[in-house]
């Protein structure tokens, strides 16, 4: 998110939440207030004072989950080591772990044959070198898993072990590299490419076999727009020849999610069609359609049940009826297995639920409760504001109360990727596919979605407040068909518009900024045509474009921020920081960021100053002068999806370095101003007057100029803890929603800054 002015309703939260379920000490973090921090003072000029605030988000973040004899086995996810650990499931404690030698998550594992070995993929960074698939022997678990074997892919996202003990494994990760499948012999740790049967397919993430053939499902997603449907491969195991069997029926799914083996039949989740299949093995061709997308197929008898997030359904193939099997929240199920007369999964909540499809009932054991090892994870995003600081994780945030070093955890699902605090309320952007979300803390309700997404505009990227308007503006990406959408959402109304595609049919919303009622929108493109960085104005009331204009970055935008006069535009893979001059619509300058930006960062605007931190460093870029500086050097943030950082009103800099969560006091920018501005409406006979409030927190003086759209009015000094109160008659019977424009300087060191206040239409009628 990104505002052009910060105001105590204007505090960017990386998050949303449902209830909190946990108030404990932050384990290892350090108290936020020492004495010089509760006496107010700041940082010496140009001191740069750097505060550890301890481990942002503390849990265990789970991927996936397999039930082997009466032990699940969960594997986690965003946590360095990667772990698997194992829950005895007629105790319901973690009874063993082991920690692998590579990778940030497991998405995938299966048993050998025999159930003796456990055989766990990994998803690898692009520096890690390591195995993406290693062996536990599960008849020796205090002995550590060992690695087995690397495959040419850097993702595995889905295992498969068949009847003679071969493994087979698919994933990719590395566009527009296509994925291929990979055979692994678990007593050499040789590796075979079987061959890549689709060109056109960005990821294959799922994978089944039998004694004679191995099925491969492959897809698109990120880059968007730029491979082929859905494919589903069957490998003649003797002849390594794959032919493509999935019916035309469903020739437009995006992508081929789940397959299983289930007896005589093939289980075959889809995205997007929504549809699941049950082929037969024997001839492919003969098929029966669940009319519901499902994962994690399972069969007891007729029935089949499977995966549909929050919950469990059942098919029964008798009836042909589907059968939700809880009104419980489950979130995301990373595994389901049949386990006596219960479903088991490890959910993203962080427990076990296991659920009785006779009873259709449940239970959950919290994980952290029965010994999970947790750990601070690789985190979503930050928030700071209000004598808070919030941090996101996976299933999760972490809020962390200044005053009294507290920290709450808070459950959520998915992965809130940006959003914003309105008096109080928040409203955030939820990954994947969940469009906009709003949580009232004081309402002691959960959230609530208030904007359903569009069709494949899955993943948030962007949240901030138009103050001008009344909105919460959204920008979004289609990562299966390209493109992306910008979301508003009026808390006042409830009311939400989405466009589809504002930039055009390839540039995703990377992106979203404010100033004067125009939403600014920063456009990246994964794939290989088309225009790469543009920038679009956007009447977010009318839903209509007022202008664009080419910045030049020829690899996407990164972030935007405004101060009102200039649009800063950060462009991805270090290609540069645009100026845009909004009131000639001209880039004025590009400012070689090179040496601290590497690819995808965030920026924040605050009293003149225009922060940035990027995967390695904390920056500065005056406004005026455009000179770049260093805030923090080598800030290395733990981040999963791109670099984050807030400012609270106090100009206090939030952010992380590795896994720890900072507050950054930067010496360098003058001291922000203390002033509190606050705009209303209201008539007098036949016309509407705007009053505008300005107290002075200051322990000085300060003068004040009020502008608005009809007139001007100044004050030359207005004391420590006094008001200055302009009154504006618009001369007209209603007026529209606005904002004024308020100039303070202080006397002390003839510092400046501007606030603005937004009001509301307002009639005499």
């Amino acid at each position: 998110m990104t505002n052009n002015h910060l105001t105590r309703r204007q505090m960017l939260i990386g998050t949303a939440c449902t209830v909190a379920i946990g108030l404990a000490l932050r384990p290892g973090g350090a108290a936020w207030a020492d004495a010089r921090m509760q006496s107010g003072d700041g940082p010496e000029p140009g001191e740069v004072r750097i505060r550890d605030l301890g481990p942002g988000v503390v849990q265990f973040p789970l991927m996936s989950s397999l039930v082997v004899g009466d032990t699940l086995y969960i594997g986690s996810r965003n946590l360095t080591p990667a772990r698997v650990i194992g829950f005895d499931l007629t105790t319901r404690r973690v009874v063993s772990r082991t920690d692998l030698s590579s990778g940030y998550a497991i998405q995938a594992m299966v048993a050998s044959p025999d159930g003796a070995t456990l055989y766990i993929s990994t998803l690898r960074k692009d520096d890690d070198t390591g195995a993406s698939v290693h062996q536990w022997d599960l008849t020796t678990p205090s002995v550590p898993a060992t690695a087995l074997a690397t495959t040419g892919d850097r993702d595995v996202r889905a295992i498969a072990v068949a009847p003679d003990g071969k493994i087979y494994v698919a994933g990719g990760g590395e566009p527009p590299k296509p994925p291929s499948l990979w055979e692994v012999d678990p007593t050499t740790g040789a590796v075979t490419n079987w061959g890549t049967p689709d060109e056109g397919a960005s990821i294959a993430q799922a994978v089944a076999a039998t004694a004679t053939t191995v099925y491969f499902g492959t897809g698109s997603t990120l880059p968007g727009g730029a491979g082929s449907p859905a494919k589903l491969f069957a490998y003649d195991r003797a002849t390594r020849t794959p032919v493509n069997i999935l019916p035309s029926e469903v020739a437009t799914a995006v992508s081929v999610t789940s397959l299983s083996v289930l007896d005589d039949l093939l289980g075959v989740g889809l995205k997007h069609p929504g549809k699941s299949l049950l082929m037969n093995l024997a001839t492919p061709s003969t098929y029966e359609v669940i009319p519901q997308t499902g994962v994690q197929l399972r069969r007891r008898g007729t029935d089949i049940s499977y995966v549909k997030s929050p919950s469990v359904a059942t098919y029964s193939r008798t009836t042909k009826k589907i059968t939700n099997l809880q009104t419980r929240d489950l979130g995301m199920l990373w595994g389901l297995d049949l386990a006596g007369d219960r479903l088991v999964g490890a959910s993203e909540y962080g427990f076990v639920a296991e659920v009785y499809p006779a009873t259709k009932t449940s239970t959950v054991t919290e994980l952290l409760d029965v010994g999970a090892p947790a750990d601070a994870q690789a985190v979503m995003g930050i928030a700071a504001g209000a004598g808070s600081v919030y941090v996101g994780g996976t299933g999760a945030i972490s809020r962390l109360d200044l005053a009294t070093s507290t920290v709450t955890r808070i459950r959520l699902g998915g992965e809130a990727k940006d959003g914003v605090i309105v008096d109080g309320v928040l409203c955030t952007g939820q990954y994947n596919s969940q469009g906009m979300w709003r949580y009232d803390p004081a309402s002691g309700q959960p959230p609530a979605q208030v904007v359903a997404p569009v069709t494949g505009q899955n993943r948030p990227l962007d949240v901030c407040w138009d103050a001008v308007n009344g909105l919460v503006l959204l920008g979004a990406q289609n990562d299966t068909g390209g493109g992306g959408s910008f979301t508003t959402y009026r808390p006042a109304t409830g009311a939400g518009t989405t466009t589809v595609n504002p930039i055009d049919t390839r540039q995703m919303v990377r992106a979203v900024a404010t100033a004067d009622g125009v939403a600014y929108l920063g456009g990246d493109n994964l794939s290989a045509d088309g225009p790469r960085s543009t920038v679009v104005a956007w009447n977010p009331v009318a839903g209509t474009e007022l202008w664009r204009v080419d910045p030049g970055l020829p690899a996407g935008i990164a972030a935007l921020a405004t101060d009102g006069h200039f649009l800063f535009v950060l462009g991805r893979a270090a290609s540069g920081l645009a100026v845009i001059d909004l009131a000639s619509r001209a880039v004025v300058r590009v400012v070689d960021v090179s040496g601290v930006a590497t690819d995808f960062g965030a920026l924040h605007c605050f009293d003149g100053t225009v922060y940035g931190v990027s995967d390695t460093t904390l920056y500065r870029v005056d406004a005026a002068t455009l000179r770049l500086s260093t805030v923090v050097a080598d800030i290395d943030g733990g981040w999963y999806s791109g670099p984050h950082l807030d400012i609270d009103e106090s100009g206090v800099i939030y952010t992380m370095r590795g896994l720890n969560l900072v507050a950054v006091e930067d010496g360098a920018r003058p001291r922000a101003i203390a002033v509190d501005v606050v705009a209303e409406t209201r008539s007098m006979g036949s016309s509407m007057y705007i009053s505008v409030k300005v107290t002075n927190a200051e322990s000085g003086p300060v003068s004040v100029k009020v502008t608005t759209a009809y007139g001007q009015k100044a004050f030359a000094s207005v004391a420590a803890g006094k008001n200055a109160v302009a009154s504006f008659n618009t001369r007209q019977p209603s007026i529209p929603a606005g904002t004024v424009a308020v100039e303070v300087t202080r006397a002390a060191d003839g510092a400046s800054t501007t606030r603005t206040a937004a009001y509301g239409a307002a009639s005499t009628g």
